[in-house]
């Protein structure tokens, strides 16, 4: 019977000390897994879902941009060009003022070609420069009713500076068209608003039966090719 009792507290003795140890263990394994669970959880500072809100921006705080990175502090605002002062080079001509038949000097002398044309030459007399309008001559025979007929392009106004010359080519008469006048005299003006010059036809007189004139060239040559 005394060892029936002693097997009997020896197992319970047993079954305690199992029961501890379990326990025990038990203990054991949630406390690891209380030291573990900070570490399954990432951190703020870790992940990606925070990212560009908890760390400073790279951009310059003082480019005005949001820290976007697209402008520079350094750049300073764009001038707008200035405007010009008002009337400043309004006239492209600098202030130029129109030739005036009486400026300038006349001189009419019969080509030698083509036939039945002469020259015109147009010099400016004055001291100061004038704008010639090419376009706008006037030339008249003395006793024929109308004025020349334009023939040749047409120019650009142009500054005819003091002892500059300009020419312009008269044709009196056609090869194929029979009689006229003969005339030893011209009548030169620069616009037909204005009082025209009379001019001598030098090497003349001419046959008039058909006249045009050409406008205002910078050669003689020219003035002669139409």
């Amino acid at each position: 019977m005394a060892h029936t009792a002693r097997r009997r507290r020896t197992t319970a003795a047993l079954a305690t000390l199992s029961i501890g140890i379990l326990a025990l263990t038990a203990c054991n394994g949630d406390a690891e897994n209380d030291v573990a669970t900070p570490g399954t959880h990432a951190s703020p500072s870790a992940t990606g879902t925070d990212e560009g809100t908890d760390m400073p921006s790279s951009a310059d705080p003082g480019d005005g941009n949001g820290g976007s990175g697209s402008g520079k502090s350094s750049d300073s605002p764009s001038t707008p060009p200035s405007s010009p002062k008002p009337g400043a080079d309004d006239d492209q001509d600098g202030g130029v003022g129109m030739c005036e038949t009486a400026d300038l000097t006349y001189n009419v002398t019969v080509a030698s070609r083509p036939v039945n044309h002469a020259l015109l030459t147009a010099s400016n007399k004055g001291s100061d420069p004038c704008l010639l309008s090419p376009n706008e001559l006037v030339i008249t025979i003395p006793g024929l009713d109308g004025a020349a007929g334009h023939m040749g392009p047409t120019g650009k106004d142009w500054i005819l500076k003091p002892g500059e010359s300009a020419y312009a080519g008269i044709m009196f008469s056609r090869a194929d068209t029979a009689g006229g006048k003969s005339a030893d005299k011209v009548e030169v003006a620069l616009a037909a608003s204005e009082s025209p010059m009379t001019v001598p036809v030098n090497d003349g007189p001419v046959t008039v039966n058909d006249s045009e004139v050409t406008s205002f060239f910078g050669t003689a040559e020219d003035a002669l090719t139409y």
